[in-house]
């Protein structure tokens, strides 16, 4: 069977009107991730919010209990014996104002930034390179710290960034689906209690409108929203 064939009778099994539970509904995903590669589980939502508005931006990290099994690689900003704690953290890069250059000269292989509050002087010069990726380190992120072996350890073991995009829309990937569904339902509760935590003051009214979870090369699975309502 060809993988749109697959993908097809996927999506003929699930209701697309049903609204799951949670364990019911990564079971769905998992079971039908049936690619060569090992796909990642991923949660949409559709929030009640406008983030033109600064009042109502949301914006977080999660720590998945249960990791993200995806390999990270992390780039700190940092100098002395800051540094040699990055890199004893097991930071893949490390560097201080040769970093910035390397940066600038479009060599950007990293998907997390971490600096030090001093370094924050060099690192604001690359925010139109690092800003529009998402990689400006962020103080309420804990990515500008101090304590740069923390950053690298709980980037490399776990953590994930979430940040709703225009039309109110928040996507993570929460896992792989050679996980446990066991170790998925308590990653995406992580997840969903994290986005209960991050809602911003302006959010009025009804703030969760729509989750659903799915794999990579697979159909979207609705969730019934009274089991995420208070995550």
């Amino acid at each position: 069977m060809t993988r749109q064939s697959k993908r097809q009778k996927a999506m003929a099994e699930i209701d697309r009107e049903k609204f799951y539970g949670v364990n019911e509904a990564i079971g769905i995903v998992k079971g039908n991730a049936t690619a060569k590669f090992d796909e990642t589980v991923e949660v949409a939502l559709n929030l009640g919010v406008d983030p033109r508005h600064s009042d109502q931006m949301v914006r977080g990290v999660v720590n998945l209990p249960k990791g993200s099994g995806k390999t990270v690689r992390v780039a700190v900003f940092a100098k002395g014996d800051k540094a040699e704690e990055a890199k004893k953290a097991g930071a893949d890069v490390v560097g201080a104002e040769d970093l910035m250059e390397t940066v600038q000269g479009g060599q950007i292989d990293f998907d997390r930034v971490i600096a030090t509050p001093d370094m924050m002087g060099v690192v604001g010069r690359l925010g139109k390179v690092l800003g529009p990726k998402g990689l400006m380190p962020n103080p309420k992120l804990g990515t500008v710290t101090m304590d740069v072996a923390k950053a690298v350890t709980d980037a490399k073991g776990g953590q994930v960034e979430f940040r709703v995009e225009k039309a109110g829309i928040v996507q993570a990937g929460i896992g792989k689906a050679s996980f446990t569904e066991e170790d998925l339902q308590a990653n995406f509760r992580a997840f969903m209690d994290a986005i209960h935590k991050a809602r911003p003051s302006g959010a009025k009214g009804k703030f969760i409108h729509k989750v659903s979870v799915s794999s990579t090369m697979g159909p979207g699975v609705k969730i019934d929203l009274e089991e995420v309502s208070g995550a």
